[in-house]
């Protein structure tokens, strides 16, 4: 009996070919692209944070004011505090350096809690020695100029007579040390420091002024019988 045998077939069947995968290369793009914005983000917060920085370098220590003092009131430790500002050309501040040479000094004007202290604001001591005294006179508005009275202005003060009395020369003039007399209708003073107007616009001045006529000043003043009248300044 013939047996019959067939060759095996010498060609194999062959896969078909895959197309590339583009799916894979898509997603790590993406995450490339993803990186590169948290790249970017970092650096981005990490140069404002340099430019904070480098602002806050730019901060002075001055010196500020802890709590309210009046004018003509001396200074002490305890009314100054320190404060960082950022460095102004617009303003004056005192440096926390000159801390020691402020505390003495006298308050020109009402220092109020929380503002930035300035040399403007400061007069140096009394500045009397024993040659002066110093009288408080509270000015109505209108007896004063209104905010050109300063620390160290030359001034006279205009003895006003009493309400419904005339105008009397029955004073007598007033002879000072050295033989020097003084009008009997105004005294020589020099501001050394004053108040901020009330709502009603008064005020309070602190002048320097002769022994001989502290005492009549100090009385008329008590009796709102005294009016400012500022000299130039610079003049001789």
């Amino acid at each position: 009996m013939d047996t019959t045998s067939f060759a095996p077939n010498g060609t194999p069947t062959r896969q078909p070919d895959l197309a590339p995968s583009t799916g894979t290369k898509a997603r790590s793009k993406r995450k490339w692209s993803l990186a590169a914005v948290l790249v970017l983000a970092a650096l981005l917060g990490s140069l404002a944070g340099a430019v904070l920085v480098a602002r806050a370098g730019d901060r002075v220590s001055v010196l500020g004011i802890a709590r309210d003092v009046q004018a003509g009131q001396k200074i002490t430790d305890q009314d100054l505090v320190t404060v960082s500002v950022a460095e102004d050309p617009g303003l004056s501040p005192v440096p926390v350096a000159e801390r020691n040479s402020v505390v003495g000094q006298i308050a020109a004007v009402d220092l109020r809690r929380g503002g930035l202290l300035t040399r403007s604001q400061l007069t140096a001591g009394g500045g009397l020695g024993d040659t002066k005294e110093l009288v408080g006179i509270e000015v109505k508005r209108g007896f004063a100029p209104r905010g050109e009275l300063q620390p160290g202005d030359k001034a006279a003060a205009v003895l006003l007579p009493a309400q419904g009395a005339g105008n009397s020369t029955s004073s007598s003039t007033s002879s000072s040390k050295g033989g020097q007399s003084s009008d009997s209708q105004v005294i020589e003073v020099t501001v050394k420091s004053l108040s901020t107007p009330d709502a009603s616009g008064a005020m309070v001045v602190n002048v320097a002024v002769d022994p001989a006529d502290g005492a009549r000043l100090a009385t008329l003043a008590a009796a709102n019988q005294v009016a400012l009248v500022r000299e130039p300044r610079g003049g001789k």
